[in-house]
């Protein structure tokens, strides 16, 4: 590996931030769909889609996340690079000892193919990110769903959707990682599959298009990265179908953190639900189509955002490598 710890880090910052500001809009919508609060919220009684209220602040606790995902970005890819690194190093199908000249950092060799290690590291890359993002998480989607009507006095100002959701965790703020293991449910299956999808397409249009170039540069900064983002587009589409039905879950848990059982006392303070009872009650109440609501949008955005996402940090990372190399620097992790 080439690459320095803060190139990782920045050219991950850099991709989340841009990420988050170009696709809040459609998460703030797929969270809208999923909430169980849906048909009473954005609907009136002949059914029909109150169109100004579901498109109304679609911004709204955006900047809980943009704050939340420089960190927990840069330590997911930190962890996935560093992982993916030392399983590949150590593997007996990936690159034998005989052939390398890197000794192997493991006391001990494995025969993981590379699908199982960009799965292990992706999965363990999101077990560390989902701690630090899991407190946004819940403050922007109740932020998201929050109503924010226009005030009828002008004596005080209106507060933003984040502070307003905040306000209700200030006695009881360990509610905020309270999604967590429904954030880390979600996340493992659409990481475990999608990263080895993305690596397997990702490296057959590298070496389909290496092949077509002849001698000509073969690592262009632009030209990698597009072909990062068609990988990762095609892999996060794939991925978000599969996974649906846990973020509709996921989606019902952060809800239901911020919901009214932490107004009150703590002896009136109800037990939010777990992860499968929720995931019960979606199916016993709404069936197989509850657990897909939703699913066409998040997978539109997800394809759109992990494109950008993955291009834009394939981009950054490749720039900073060249830009370090040339300047005669090291790349240590």
């Amino acid at each position: 590996m080439d690459n320095s710890s803060l190139d990782i880090w920045v050219a991950g910052a850099l991709a989340a931030v841009t990420v988050d500001f170009l696709v809040y809009p459609m998460d703030t919508l797929k969270t809208r769909i999923q909430s169980p609060k849906y048909n009473h919220l954005y609907k009136d009684a002949t059914g029909a889609i109150k169109r100004d209220v579901l498109f109304r602040g679609l911004y709204q606790g955006v900047w809980s996340v943009v704050l939340a995902t420089v960190p927990s970005s840069g330590a997911f890819f930190t962890t996935y690079e560093t992982t993916k690194h030392i399983l590949t190093l150590s593997s007996t199908q990936t690159q034998p000892q005989s052939q390398t000249k890197t000794p192997n950092p493991l006391p001990f060799t494995h025969p993981l193919p590379k699908p199982i290690i960009h799965a292990l590291s992706s999965s363990l890359g999101e077990m560390v990110s989902c701690a630090i993002l899991t407190p946004a998480e819940v403050l922007k989607q109740n932020a998201q769903v929050l109503n924010m009507k226009s005030p009828t006095s002008t004596k005080a100002p209106r507060q933003s959707a984040t502070v307003q959701v905040l306000a209700k965790f200030k006695h009881r703020p360990w509610k905020l990682w309270s999604g967590y293991t429904a954030l880390v449910g979600r996340n493992l299956p659409f990481t475990g599959l999608h990263f080895p999808i993305f690596e397997g397409v990702k490296g057959w249009l590298v070496s389909r298009r290496a092949t077509g170039k002849g001698n000509r540069d073969r690592n262009g900064v632009v030209e990698r990265a597009a072909l990062t983002g068609v990988a990762a587009g095609v892999s996060g589409t794939v991925a978000s179908v599969v996974t649906t039905p846990i973020d509709v879950v996921k989606t019902r848990v952060m809800l239901g953190a911020g919901g009214e059982e932490l107004k009150g006392t703590e002896k009136t303070v109800r037990k939010v639900k777990g992860t499968l009872a929720v995931g019960r009650e979606v199916w016993r109440e709404e069936g197989i189509r509850g657990l897909f609501r939703g699913g066409a949008l998040r997978s539109v955005w997800s394809a759109f955002g992990m494109s950008i996402y993955l291009g834009i940090y394939e981009g950054g990372r490749m720039y900073l490598e060249k830009r370090r190399m040339e300047n005669g620097e090291g790349g240590v992790l």
